[in-house]
């Protein structure tokens, strides 16, 4: 009897894990080079032997690190014969021509490591094609290393100048891909900001943090979704929009967004900056962190870094203390707090705690933004009836003999200029005063 076919499988890559290590670099609680792992079993390959690490006051400008400790990695690589070497630093294109050399093996620098993350993560057009973008910006300076099967040829009768002509050649072909993907992003861009812009009325908020900080996990809690949740880096690529329907009955839209990383790829950032500018042009920052994981701090630091080097102006944020339900020690969260001016809030996504603290946080800054109005509807008018009910948190209702329904209810700013436009010429409009927590004390739990 013959078995059915079965689909094959890549084998997995095995690789050697090294890096350098500079005074500025921040710490790993979890062990030096950990981050680095996790992304190279996030891409699928196998690590083997154990990380090398050397600590340098300034890079070395043939191999990154110096020659004992390419030695050093020399044997290891002759014990383990992995597939690749993977150095957690970016590395220019001599480096890594030279590193090849020594090893006799594929080098991945960081960049590179990260990139393929993304390319097999990426689903939508616009990923698929922002993800091409940043890898063929990577590329051009890289392509000489592509072509050295030529070099041995070099100044034998009959081969001269084919590799140089080949490599620009590649370079032309490069450099307008890029261009035509510059193109086609654009497109994508002014569409996608028409599609914010027609969401102007609803008061919107951007989920934004480390990456696995546990921004889809929460996506999921407030908006009853279910996107993809995954204990990896980068489960998340395309900014997702949901709506989120609060107890009070106003309901506010909640955009995930990628997850950031210390030392991110600038290739990355530049090409993921409309994905990213959809979160900025938000009313409301959620900046999610990891309470639970050794490396908070310097993960706060991170993502405050990539925010203000991709937006000047920032809408106003909340720092959310996400897995607190895993966290041993609650003093320990107290000691993550760096700023002293910023909203705090401890939760777990996970479990469900602090989500009413997250709530009434929220209607702080969404009361600072409305109105009490009072608003009479002709009772047949359902439809805007419904629109008010829907857009609004109702304080109270009553049905005059004239057949008028009045609500008092409190309406964002942005959906009461929607409301006013789209109805009719019997619906009367009259502002009773601002929200009366507008302007209240915002400090966290």
């Amino acid at each position: 009897m013959s078995r059915a076919p079965e689909p094959t499988r890549t084998p997995r890559e095995r690789v050697l894990i090294c890096g350098v290590i500079f005074p500025d670099a921040p710490t790993e609680f979890e062990g030096e080079l950990s981050e680095a792992t996790a992304l190279a079993e996030a891409a699928e390959a196998v690590v083997v032997g154990e990380g090398i690490i050397q600590r340098r006051a300034r890079p070395h400008p043939a191999t990154l690190m110096g020659k004992g400790k390419v030695d050093e990695i020399m044997q290891e690589v002759q014990r383990h014969d992995p597939d690749a070497v993977v150095v957690d630093n970016d590395l220019t294109p001599a480096q890594m021509r030279n590193l090849e050399k020594a090893w006799c093996k594929r080098i991945i620098d960081r960049s590179e490591l990260i990139l393929d993350i993304f390319a097999r993560r990426a689903k939508t057009r616009q990923a698929k094609l922002q993800v091409e973008l940043a890898q063929n910006e990577y590329l051009v300076p890289r392509l000489r290393r592509m072509w050295t099967h030529l070099e041995r040829t070099e100044g034998a009768i009959g081969t001269r100048g084919p590799g140089e002509t080949q490599l620009e050649t590649d370079r032309r072909l490069l450099r307008k891909r890029i261009t035509d993907l510059k193109g086609q992003l654009k497109e994508i861009e002014a569409r996608k900001r028409r599609e914010v812009k027609s969401r102007s009325d609803q008061f919107t908020i951007g989920i934004v943090g480390y990456t696995n900080a546990g921004k889809s996990t929460l996506l999921n809690r407030l908006t009853r979704s279910h996107e993809l949740v995954a204990d990896m880096p980068f489960a998340t690529l395309d900014t997702r929009t949901r709506k989120w329907r609060m107890s009070d009955g106003r309901a506010v839209l909640l955009s995930d967004t990628v997850g950031f990383l210390q030392r991110l790829p600038h290739h990355l950032v530049a090409s993921f900056h409309a994905t990213l500018e959809e979160a900025f042009n938000a009313d409301l920052l959620l900046n999610v962190v990891d309470a639970s994981h050794p490396d908070a701090s310097n993960h706060i630091r991170a993502v405050d870094s990539v925010l203000r080097s991709l937006s000047g102006v920032l809408p106003p944020e909340i720092i959310l203390f996400n897995k607190v339900d895993r966290v041993a020690d609650p003093i320990s969260l107290q000691l993550l707090v760096q700023d002293d001016s910023k909203e705090v809030v401890y939760l777990s996504a996970h479990t469900g705690e602090g989500m009413e603290r997250l709530e009434q946080a929220v209607w702080r800054h969404l009361d600072a933004r409305s109105e009490i109005v009072d608003i009479l509807i002709p009772i047949a008018d359902g439809r805007t009836i419904a629109r008010v009910r829907a857009q609004g948190a109702i304080i109270e209702e009553d049905c005059a003999v004239d057949g008028t329904l009045r609500i008092r209810a409190r309406v964002s700013l942005p959906a009461l200029g929607s409301l006013r436009r789209e109805a009719g010429a019997d619906v009367d409009f009259r502002v009773v005063g601002q929200s009366a927590v507008a302007g209240a004390d915002q400090s966290g739990d």
